[in-house]
């Protein structure tokens, strides 16, 4: 039996425009879960990650409009809520979804903690998009206010951007592992883990999802890891009038693509170099492609399949 990792975008399960209500969000995550518990009933054993960046930045919007008396809570006990929030939304879509195809399915939601270092550079250059979309004008406000970091999001408009560090160590790895060869669909690493420093210290920041979930999956020996996002794969020059997507590629020509800077860094780029160092440490295979095909996806017939080897034309 093959192992997945298959990390679900926090854009994918709240998508641009949305109003976050609980209907939508079970909605969106209804399709996912269908998709997810058709690759488990292949035989595969499965991990789901997921982002957290619109349900973390909708945390804090909110312990920022509470009446000056009461207490902000911190961003890694934001990432933690998200990991109890969505890994319920998803475990329990994915029990109801297999109940209805008549598939057996058990799954655990696993809080996960994940060391950083204090020392990286990411804290003097934050990248990770988080919360709602604001016109120009209302991100200067908010960081006149509160003194946030504001970025024009690759997707438009602008968005606060928080320290997004490497992740180095995922603490309940061995769990997940043991939980998975028990035949549990499990849920971990959301939100890209919470954040500790090499003295179990929390950290101020949100990890990289894709990053931590390519760790993830080659700390635990899966074989293959699966990036789901709200576009349909991999692009050359994205967005211009010369995009090309790619549907299947070697991992030593995605690198080179990624060190012409075809892919940016708050977007595609770190869910390229996530397959990356899975292929390379692994010799397996990784897709990135669109959440409402998923399974196309793992059937190799939707998104882009990066392989190790060269590929001849």
């Amino acid at each position: 039996m093959e192992t997945i990792v298959i990390a679900l975008g926090g854009n994918a399960i709240l998508r641009k425009g949305a109003k976050g209500t609980p209907e939508e969000q079970w909605e969106t995550v209804r399709q996912a879960t269908r998709e997810i518990v058709r690759i488990a009933g292949n035989g595969a054993r499965v991990v789901v990650t997921h982002g957290n960046g619109p349900q973390v930045g909708y945390l804090i919007e909110a312990f920022e409009s509470l009446p000056p008396e009461k207490p902000r809570q911190s961003l890694d006990l934001a990432v933690a809520m998200t990991q109890g929030w969505l890994g319920y939304l998803i475990a329990h879509s994915i029990e109801r979804e297999a109940r209805s195809l008549k598939i057996e399915a058990k799954t655990a939601v696993i809080a996960t903690r994940v060391m950083v270092s204090r020392r990286d550079p990411s804290f003097q250059n934050p990248s990770k998009y988080i919360g709602s979309y604001y016109t120009k004008e209302e991100a200067k406000r908010l960081a006149e206010k509160y003194g946030w970091v504001m970025k024009r999001d690759p997707r438009g408009m602008y968005r606060r951007v928080v320290p997004s560090p490497k992740p180095l160590m995922i603490h309940e790895a061995d769990r997940v592992k043991k939980l998975v060869d028990e035949g549990y669909i499990v849920i971990a690493v959301g939100g890209g883990g919470i954040p500790v420093d090499e003295d179990m210290n929390p950290v101020e920041a949100v990890i990289d999802k894709d990053l931590a979930s390519s760790l993830l999956a080659r700390t635990i020996g899966a074989d293959k890891l699966i990036i789901l996002t709200d576009v349909k794969g991999v692009a050359l020059n994205y967005g211009e009038p010369n995009m090309k997507w790619l549907s299947k590629v070697s991992v030593d020509e995605l690198e080179e693509y990624y060190r012409e800077g075809h892919f940016p860094p708050g977007s595609m780029g770190p869910k390229v170099l996530a397959a990356i160092e899975f292929v390379r440490a692994t010799r397996g295979t990784a897709s990135i492609g669109s959440l409402s095909e998923a399974y196309k996806v793992y059937k190799g017939e939707s998104g882009t399949l990066i392989v190790p080897q060269s590929i001849k034309n």
